[in-house]
């Protein structure tokens, strides 16, 4: 393995934590928003508590206090190794940039199933279809990022799977990326900051993560 850290733009050169890590490149805009990073006009399901379906929200206004309620995902993709795949969001993101968080999270378009959707995100931000991807439930949450001034209001659906290709990151969604045990994630949780939903997505992803991945987790 690798004895290399995963970038961070405000951690000292040449510290070794022992994680295998991938790329660090910096991007400038978003990748869904023009020179001057100003997001592109992207519509969000909305829904009730409940998970239903009640109209949709641009993306961006969506996140803003106080935020709508609307439909997202996050995907937990293992390696053979039942390494946990992490990636760390590239730094020229409207939200939450340069933060690590779990392998892919997005929204599914208005109609799309979520299953469709995080396929789709996974491959795009990642260049990797998973070997496997099986559903891991839902949980909602109201979290604001202190960061951006954001709020993730969401009902998430939750997915675990295997990638067993090599990774080949989109640059304007990734700026790095790390594959990392059980007590490897909580050593770079203590080091980094991660996206505020992780920790909770995470947790309600328990069962399915050990079922794919083992005990370990």
């Amino acid at each position: 393995m690798p004895q290399s850290l995963p970038t961070d733009p405000t951690a000292p050169a040449g510290l070794d934590t022992g994680l295998d890590t991938g790329l660090d490149v910096e991007t400038d805009v978003d990748a869904v928003g023009d020179a001057a990073g100003t997001p592109e006009e992207i519509l969000l399901e909305l829904v009730d508590d409940e998970g239903v379906t009640i109209g949709t929200a641009e993306k961006h206004w969506a996140h803003q206090q106080p935020g709508r309620l609307h439909r997202a995902f996050s995907v937990f993709l293992f390696d053979r190794q039942g390494r946990m795949l992490l990636q760390r969001r590239a730094l020229g993101k409207y939200h939450s940039p340069g933060v690590w968080s779990n392998t892919c999270c997005g929204h599914p378009y208005p109609d799309e199933p979520p299953f469709v959707a995080a396929a789709r995100r996974t491959a795009e931000e990642l260049g990797v279809a998973p070997a496997l991807l099986c559903e891991a439930g839902t949980v909602r949450y109201d979290l604001p990022d202190e960061a951006t001034g954001l709020i993730e209001r969401e009902w998430n659906h939750l997915f675990v799977g295997l990638v067993t290709a090599p990774v080949r990151p989109n640059p304007d969604e990734v700026d790095d990326y790390a594959f990392v045990t059980a007590e490897e994630l909580r050593e770079l949780e203590a080091e980094r900051p991660f996206s505020v939903w992780f920790r909770t997505v995470f947790e309600a992803a328990l069962p399915g993560i050990r079922e794919i991945a083992g005990k370990d987790w």
